[in-house]
């Protein structure tokens, strides 16, 4: 199996105690670097990830996930001369194959960024309902940025260093999907657009991907 040593994959950590170390394991052969940031999880999730072999650093309180990929950033910029990021879901909803092609695709077309997206390629598993939200939102980022993306708050998405550099999120909540885009767009690196996996489990609609979530998505955006 290939690897990429020069990439790290950069997960958000909260309250994943019964999950995130498998994500953790079966990422590690594809990707042997991965920092994990503990986001003042209270289940226990920081040593589960650290068994399970990722870097993890800790928030003393939940700060929320912008401030948790900004940290991880921070920590790969800092701490390591990684040549990409790859930002990843603890919640198992992300599939390696697809940040592997994401990688795969940022070298051969010598691309600084790479957005996931649910809806290109594959039937995405997404209710109607919570679709229209999300490309509602996809519409207003791209009346905001320029950019024609089709899932504008797709978590999967891959920066190389040049790119990262650019990123100061100052959004700690779920508005930072929003801004992360809104940075990005400034820098006129080449990007492009992948079809990418969302596997929703009843574990991952509990844990947080509601609709009420989709539409705060929606309001922050439109109140920013």
């Amino acid at each position: 199996m290939h690897s990429f040593p020069d990439t790290w994959l950069v997960i958000p950590l909260y309250n994943e105690a019964e999950v995130v170390g498998d994500v953790v394991r079966g990422a590690l052969p594809t990707f042997p670097h991965i920092v994990c940031v503990d986001d003042g999880s209270r289940d226990g999730s920081a040593e589960v990830a650290i068994a399970a072999g990722a870097v993890v650093v800790q928030h003393p309180i939940n700060l929320g996930q912008g401030a948790a990929l900004q940290t991880g950033f921070d920590y790969v910029r800092t701490q390591t001369d990684g040549r990409y990021v790859v930002t990843f879901d603890s919640d198992g909803q992300h599939r390696v194959s697809d940040a592997v092609a994401m990688r795969q695709r940022a070298e051969a077309d010598d691309l600084a960024i790479v957005y996931g997206s649910r809806f290109l390629g594959t039937k995405a598993q997404t209710g109607w309902l919570k679709a229209l939200v999300l490309k509602t939102a996809a519409l207003v980022t791209r009346w905001q940025t320029g950019l024609r993306l089709t899932d504008a708050h797709n978590g999967l998405r891959l920066l190389r260093r040049d790119a990262l550099d650019q990123v100061n999120l100052q959004q700690n909540r779920m508005a930072h999907a929003s801004e992360i885009v809104e940075q990005l767009s400034k820098t006129d690196l080449p990007w492009a657009e992948m079809p990418v996996h969302i596997d929703y489990t009843d574990y991952s609609r509990a844990k947080g991907q509601s609709l009420f979530n989709s539409v705060n998505i929606l309001v922050e955006l439109v109140m920013r």
